[in-house]
């Protein structure tokens, strides 16, 4: 199985950890990551997940982010528009697209913890639905 991860740059340090989990998830359970597209925040990451999906050497992507709670919804309208599009692209494409996205609404002490773990589970996603196809 190969994938292909997207990743936001906005909290480029923490998300780099969830990078370094996922990739040490997916070395674990026999996936190969054959890609990984850094983009600038949850906007970019449908586009780049598209391009992914478009290609026959990709058979998931998984979506790697934080969305923080702001002073507006803007952030709970992203991480809602963000499920959406996963959902879509995923039954379009017939590939899993999974989310190790910790938000929306999230507090800054509440992300340190979740990391690895949402990293680590989206990644397992893939390897479970792709065994199930």
């Amino acid at each position: 199985m190969n994938i292909g991860i997207v990743y936001g740059t906005f909290h480029k340090e923490v998300e780099e950890i969830m990078l370094k989990a996922a990739e040490k998830e997916a070395a674990e359970l026999g996936i190969e990551v054959v890609e990984r597209v850094p983009v600038p925040g949850s906007v970019e990451k449908p586009l780049a997940a598209k391009r992914l999906l478009m290609r026959d050497d990709i058979d998931g992507v998984v979506l790697l982010g934080i969305i923080e709670r702001g002073e507006t919804k803007h952030g709970f309208i992203m991480g809602q528009s963000l499920m959406h599009v996963a959902m879509q692209l995923s039954l379009e494409f017939m590939k899993p697209v999974t989310l190790g996205v910790i938000g929306p609404e999230v507090l800054p002490e509440q992300i340190a913890p979740r990391l690895e773990a949402y990293a680590k589970k989206a990644v397992n996603a893939q390897k479970q639905l792709f065994t199930e196809s």
